[in-house]
């Protein structure tokens, strides 16, 4: 299959690989990711051929999450209207991800930050590397969590441990998020193409339509409302995207500073 500018898209028979490179930003999300991403999980989800895809991220992270640098203003305040993106772009993603009558195995090799984050759990099955690590950084700028992590996070591990990575911005390093249960496997650096490629490859050649029907009724028990989550973390991120502490939080973060927040 042809490639994208920023994420890769290969086959092996039924097997599907997603590769998001842009390995010099972090495989951060810009609007050309955002559209090559949705163009390639379209793709995957609508050739009855693949009966497994897998997500990887070329270079030293998974996903940095959103690029920064082109939060662009565009309500009358000049402020941007983080909305937008996430209803046009971002949640086609993880919908069909989630929807799609297929599993999604997410391989992650090393940072998954905020959108990173919430596209990783998107998936049915993660494996990662012993040096990766899970991060919803949205509050270190002033914003709230938004992709579904909301709904994944809690279903993975309970309001306690969702609570704790929503609200403290820290870092959950791969080992941790095993045993909390956010995730199925820690394998060695070294050892995740091999694993994951296991992996995809038994999913690929087993009884699809059995997995695609595990995969309807837990989406039925945990995820029935995802669509109402998703619009509700747009919402609420657009109204954090007026905030003053969002407009601070960026500029710290640009400025490699600690952010002076007033609750406004």
């Amino acid at each position: 299959m042809a490639s994208h500018e920023t994420v890769d898209l290969t086959t092996d028979g039924p097997a599907a690989r997603i590769l998001l490179n842009r390995p010099d930003a972090l495989n951060a999300w810009n609007e050309q990711f955002g559209n090559d991403l949705r163009d390639a999980v379209s793709t995957v989800a609508g050739d009855d051929s693949i009966r497994a895809v897998l997500i990887t991220g070329a270079g030293r992270g998974f996903s940095s999450g959103a690029d920064l640098k082109e939060q662009r203003g565009s309500g009358e305040d000049g402020l941007p209207d983080l909305s937008a993106r996430l209803k046009e772009i971002y949640h086609p993603i993880i919908t069909e991800l989630r929807e799609m009558p297929k599993p999604v195995v997410s391989a992650v090799n090393g940072p998954a930050v905020g959108i990173g984050c919430s596209l990783a759990l998107a998936a049915d099955l993660i494996v990662a590397a012993e040096s990766a690590y899970f991060l919803l950084a949205f509050v270190n700028i002033g914003l709230v969590p938004d992709g579904g992590s909301t709904a994944f996070i809690p279903a993975r591990v309970g309001y306690a441990r969702a609570a704790e990575m929503a609200m403290l911005g820290e870092r959950v390093p791969a080992q941790k998020a095993l045993d909390w249960g956010l995730i199925n496997q820690v394998v060695a650096d070294g050892e995740l193409e091999a694993v994951s490629g296991a992996l995809l490859e038994r999913l690929a050649n087993g009884p699809t339509r059995s997995y695609a029907g595990s995969k309807r009724l837990l989406n039925r028990r945990l995820y029935a409302e995802l669509a109402g989550q998703l619009d509700a973390e747009a919402e609420a991120q657009r109204d954090q995207g007026q905030s003053k502490d969002f407009v601070e939080g960026v500029i710290a973060f640009v400025e490699k500073r600690e952010p002076n927040f007033t609750g406004s």
